[in-house]
């Protein structure tokens, strides 16, 4: 039997509340030719027992436990280094995927094979109806004088395998490593937006994003931005890096505003230790500028594909016909 189209990466570490209501809605969906890969990082608790009642049911489900706990993003590294389809689409253990979520995301990348990755969050994308394919510049363009793209979490992505591991993988710097992926990523590579709404976020108390210490690992973040927009890497013009300095220097002001109204003065110094200096402080302290259509390329003359869904016996089959 051949490889599947997608293998589904779920990471998982003490997820029992959360990750059967997860792993279902992946066996769920409407596009079949996926395998489900279920990463556990040593749980403590009842997650990996749940998982591997799914592996005994459904062929496509297979379960691997770490030896030990590789953090939130060594795990996903894991889990990409063990996926065997030539497509990686991360789904939390903790989410909801909806019926549609592959069947929309594989036909469009599999239309867009330039495309590195793709990203999909709970709203949609300004500037035109999905899928629209980004160049690096673009990408730039729309994160830093326009509407923002870098705020996907990983399980708003899927990707090419092989670009994936090209591009190193995920670099653990805690809750903001997804971003400073994209800022490294989107660089480089040609990104796919796709349609919003294909999963459901959950937010709770014991996910990373709510733990100690998250806002600093935040705010440190300038000094990453900061120094990608001066590399030589950085895909806008020198009028665009100026501009782009300039709207994230206002929304360090805002944060920064935000933090003394509300008493985190440990937290303000942190983000003002971390960049810029007092002379980009002075060139750049002006009002920001944005366009929400910025980084909008081009419509796209490909004819897409759709997918036509027909049910056959108790199962249903889905095929990607081209227009």
């Amino acid at each position: 039997m051949g490889a599947p189209v997608v293998s589904v990466l779920v990471t998982s570490y003490n997820r029992e509340r959360y990750v059967g209501a997860s792993i279902e809605s992946v066996l769920a969906q409407t596009f079949g030719d996926f395998e489900l890969l279920v990463t556990d990082n040593c749980s403590t608790d009842g997650t990996l027992e749940i998982a591997r009642g799914y592996e005994r049911i459904d062929r496509r489900v297979r379960v691997v436990v770490n030896e030990r706990n590789l953090g939130q993003f060594g795990n996903r590294n894991r889990a990409a280094e063990l996926a065997q389809a030539p497509l990686i689409k991360y789904h939390d253990s903790d989410d909801l995927m909806y019926s549609h979520c592959l069947a929309v995301m594989v036909p469009a990348m599999q239309a867009f094979p330039e495309a590195a990755f793709g990203l999909s969050t709970g709203r949609d994308w300004f500037g035109g109806p999905c899928p629209m394919l980004m160049t690096p510049r673009h990408s730039f363009q729309r994160e830093f004088l326009g509407a923002g793209m870098f705020n996907p979490g990983p399980g708003g992505a899927i990707f090419r395998a092989d670009a994936f591991k090209a591009l190193g993988g995920w670099i653990d710097r805690g809750a903001p490593s997804d971003y400073l992926f994209w800022l490294r990523a989107c660089a480089r590579e040609r990104v796919l937006l796709l349609p919003a709404d294909l999963f459901w976020y959950r937010v709770h108390l014991e996910q990373e994003y709510q733990s100690a210490g998250v806002e600093r690992q935040y705010a440190e973040t300038i000094r990453d931005t900061w120094a990608a927009l001066a590399g030589d890497a950085c895909p806008l013009e020198p009028a665009e890096r100026d501009r782009a300095r300039t709207n994230l220097l206002a929304k360090q002001i805002r944060m920064l505003s935000r933090d003394v109204r509300h008493g985190k003065f440990a937290l303000a110094a942190a983000r003002l230790a971390a960049g810029p200096s007092l002379l980009e402080w002075v060139r750049y302290a002006r009002p920001p500028r944005r366009a929400a259509d910025a980084g909008t390329p081009p419509a796209d003359p490909r004819p897409q594909p759709f997918t036509l869904r027909r049910r056959e016996s108790d199962r249903v089959v889905t095929e990607t016909v081209e227009r």
